[in-house]
C-alpha cells in the first residue's frame, strides 16, 4: 500500500486554503488547511507534513519566515510557496541570502497544474 502524502496548506485566505485542501484530498493526498504562519508552525510540529503549500503574504508572519522555522525542525519537508504579490521577490531574495531556497508558484494556480506539479 502506497504512503499517502501529508500536505499542509497555509493561507490566511480561508476560501483558498479550504478549496486547495478539498482538491488535494480528492486527488488522494491527506491535506489540511491552516490559516496563519504561526498556526502552520504549531500544526507542523504534530502533523509532520511531507509537503507544505504556503502563501507568502500573511498578516501574522509571512510564509517564508514560517517555512524557515518549520525547516528548522522538519528538514525533509518539501515547501511550495505561492503568491499573487510582486513584493514576494524581495522576500525570496532575502531568504536566499540567508541560505534558504524555496520554489514559488504565482496565484492563481489552476488546480490541475498544482496536482501535476505535486505528482511529477
Amino acid at each position: 500500500m502506497a504512503k499517502v502524502t501529508k500536505v499542509l496548506i497555509v493561507d490566511d485566505e480561508h476560501t483558498i486554503a479550504d478549496t486547495l485542501a478539498i482538491i488535494l484530498t480528492k486527488a488522494g493526498f491527506n491535506a489540511s488547511a491552516i490559516y496563519s504562519g504561526t498556526e502552520g508552525i504549531e500544526v507542523a510540529k504534530t502533523v509532520k507534513p511531507d509537503l507544505i503549500i504556503s502563501d507568502v503574504a500573511m498578516p501574522d508572519m509571512n510564509g517564508i519566515e514560517a517555512m524557515i522555522v518549520i525547516r528548522g525542525f522538519l528538514s525533509t519537508c518539501k515547501v511550495l510557496l505561492f503568491s499573487g504579490q510582486a513584493s514576494t521577490v524581495d522576500l525570496l531574495e532575502n531568504a536566499r541570502a540567508r541560505g534558504h531556497e524555496f520554489e514559488i508558484l504565482a496565484k492563481p494556480v489552476h488546480p490541475q497544474d498544482l496536482i501535476t506539479r505535486l505528482t511529477t
